[in-house]
């Protein structure tokens, strides 16, 4: 894969409403008007699941709902964070930020960022932060990402840093597996922060090379319909760290340094050699999964949007059965949105909960959610969420707006 530069972004299309509550945030909290104010979106994940961490392949692209940071420079070592979910603010000094895991809960997050810069060897200055967002927390879309993209992109503003935009996921991935112990890949950080409108990001997770893949679903009359479970991720971290473990006990047999080396034409004989069922099943998915992106990926760079919908019913398929990390409440929702008439659903994210996204035809989304309500209200779940979706562009510096 072609690695693409990235350049500036479009301005975001964060809402005129989260914007305004982090300078409104700002301004109460520190009596003074921020020197600017940085957005980064959630994302959603196309296609390509647990295949990160493989070595592998994923298309995700950027939502319109946006985690936004209004921020300014201090003359200290010195960082305090006021967010809109918590009454009070979190302040850390060097002597916490150079201690991994020392600030914890969401200030983590900011504080993890601030080592990670410190650890790569960039100077960074205090700073006085606040956040407002509309990225819903726990729900798969990478609220997490968000913030830690968009507190990186201030604070290298502020200071001015010369921090090449392909440099900064794997910082804002550090701060998540080094300091805060999410043991996160690099996709969701790569989304957030490199993602154009109007596309998908082809992410090879071995190199990190990226292409920017045309995914204009207007022109296609279709939409992404993301539906929001209302799953708790159940068992999510024990299990998310059981599948990796097994994927690289499955590599070591196999005597390649990750699935992503075993062929798609090679699963066969792969699989015969593996000792047990389900570390076959673990490994079924990652390889299969891997081509699906690339199946989808061609398809999309023919301009036949529609064509990739049975490839996400197939994913999502493939991690129910063979990866095993879908819950009732996301099978019951791709099962109503397709039956609704969905060209293609399936879970989005690393499962056990979260968020499912259906391709639609634009005109039939609202029929669609309704179908998939009443499926959730005839097995007794709460009432899903849903957004309507197009690719929109990553992590920004907005315009002030008095």
């Amino acid at each position: 894969m072609t690695p693409a530069a990235d350049g500036p972004a479009a301005a975001a299309p964060a809402t005129t409403d989260v914007a305004d509550r982090a300078t409104a945030a700002f301004r109460s909290g520190y009596d003074e008007q921020p020197a600017g104010r940085w957005a980064a979106p959630g994302r959603v994940n196309l296609i390509g699941e647990h295949t990160d961490y493989n070595d592998g392949f994923v298309l995700p692209f950027a939502l319109p709902l946006r985690t936004v940071v209004a921020a300014s420079p201090r003359p200290d070592e010195h960082w305090t964070v006021r967010s809109e979910i918590a009454d009070q603010p979190v302040d850390f000094g060097t002597a916490e930020v150079d201690t991994p895991g020392r600030v914890t809960g969401w200030g983590g997050y900011v504080a993890g960022v601030v080592w990670a810069l410190r650890e790569a060897g960039y100077a960074v200055p205090g700073a006085r932060l606040a956040i407002a967002s509309d990225v819903p927390l726990g729900s798969g879309l990478s609220s997490s990402a968000a913030l830690e993209a968009a507190v990186l992109t201030a604070l290298v503003d502020l200071a001015g840093l010369d921090l090449p935009t392909g440099r900064r996921p794997r910082l804002a991935q550090r701060a998540e597996n080094a300091y805060v112990g999410a043991p996160t890949g690099i996709m969701d950080q790569s989304a957030v922060i490199r993602c154009r409108a109007g596309h998908a990001l082809f992410l090879d997770c071995r190199d990190e090379s990226v292409e920017h893949i045309p995914f204009d679903l207007d022109a296609a009359g279709l939409a992404i319909l993301v539906i929001d479970s209302r799953a708790p991720h159940r068992h999510a971290d024990g299990e998310y760290a059981s599948r990796r473990a097994a994927c690289e006990r499955a590599a070591a047999l196999l005597g390649v340094p990750a699935l992503r080396d075993v062929p798609a034409a090679d699963l066969d004989d792969a699989l015969g050699r593996l000792p047990d069922d389900e570390t076959r099943r673990r490994v079924r998915h990652v390889v299969t999964e891997n081509q699906r992106v690339l199946d989808t990926v061609a398809l999309l760079r023919a301009g036949r949007v529609p064509e990739i919908g049975p490839l996400l019913t197939a994913s999502h398929a493939s991690m129910r059965d063979d990866f095993e990390i879908t819950v009732p409440e996301v099978d019951t929702a791709v099962e109503a949105a397709l039956a609704a008439g969905a060209l293609g659903a399936r879970m989005t994210g690393g499962g056990f909960g979260g968020c499912v996204l259906a391709l639609v035809e634009t005109d039939h989304s609202e029929a669609v959610a309704a179908a998939v309500t009443t499926a959730y209200a005839e097995r007794g779940f709460p009432t899903p969420t849903t957004l309507t979706a197009l690719p929109a562009p990553g992590t920004t510096r907005l315009p002030w707006l008095p």
